[in-house]
């Protein structure tokens, strides 16, 4: 599926791609532990709710001409939804999570076990990482987020499977505890030497931050209001991208440059801490 914009000489033409994603339906999610800012075990959650709205997100890719492929959700993993933490995928080849927190370290062998039973080639982890929840490909180049989650130790893990550049970024706010909800990657394939993102600068540490404005000096700098709603925490195909509702800011900053913006309501999901890119695993065949 192709879909372009009207372009003026300032907007460059984008164009859709369709992508394969892994996505895990929240039969049963609730917030009953407390690993991240977001999570407040003593505030009610509404699970069919919950449902509801993920499927608004399964509906949205599938209108947009995307493959969706489901894992089965496993009663006791109410985090499992989150399936962009399950494992990073490049060329068939799995890299598998190694979960910080006992509470979803059973997430990782189900998710390889899934790999394993759709075909995949599977690494499995030495060191803690949390999958595309801290590695984000950006052209050819994969950004690795540290700080929270992640082990820095991974980055060179990752490095020698993928035998790819590897830029390591340190988050330091914990409401930002994975690089995915401090990052968004506009333009995903790979062999674009023009791929760009948009970002929240004070999620990261003064080296990082350097890093981030020599690379990418035309990123879409997003607000801290947008992004405390988790509105970087958004999925591109090139042109379309979708991004949290209430994100209004970000959603005017994507259509000046030439996307287009889909807001989907996911907020019972973010009293668990994630959004729409955390409900969105890419496979890459």
């Amino acid at each position: 599926m192709t879909d372009t914009t009207t372009t003026t000489a300032s907007t460059p033409e984008r164009t859709a791609t369709p992508r394969t994603y892994l996505m895990c339906k929240p039969d049963f999610f609730t917030v009953v532990y407390k690993i991240n800012p977001w999570m407040e075990p003593a505030k009610p959650t509404d699970t069919a709710r919950a449902v509801a709205q993920w499927q608004t997100l399964y509906d949205t890719y599938v209108s947009l001409g995307h493959t969706v492929h489901l894992i089965d959700p496993i009663d006791g993993l109410p985090d499992m939804v989150y399936t962009a933490n399950g494992g990073f995928v490049i060329g068939n080849v799995a890299y598998g999570a190694s979960f910080t927190y006992p509470q979803r370290q059973p997430e990782g062998p189900a998710f390889m076990d899934w790999f394993r039973e759709n075909d995949f080639e599977v690494r499995e982890p030495e060191e803690i990482n949390e999958g595309e929840g801290d590695f984000l490909l950006v052209g050819d180049v994969i950004l690795a987020g540290t700080g929270f989650r992640s082990a820095s130790n991974s980055h060179a893990e990752i490095a020698s499977i993928y035998g790819r550049e590897v830029v390591s970024l340190t988050l330091t706010n914990p409401s930002f505890y994975h690089l995915d909800t401090a990052i968004a990657v506009l333009d995903p394939l790979t062999g674009d030497a023009n791929a760009n993102i948009a970002y929240l600068p004070s999620a990261f540490d003064a080296p990082s931050l350097a890093i981030l404005q020599e690379r990418f000096p035309d990123a879409i700098l997003v607000s801290e209001e947008d992004a405390s709603i988790l509105g970087l925490n958004s999925i591109s195909d090139g042109y379309n991208i979708v991004i949290a509702k209430r994100a209004v800011g970000f959603e005017k900053q994507l259509r000046e440059r030439g996307y287009n913006p889909i807001g989907v309501d996911l907020s019972e999901l973010l009293l668990g801490g994630g959004g729409v890119k955390c409900c969105t695993l890419e496979l890459r065949r």
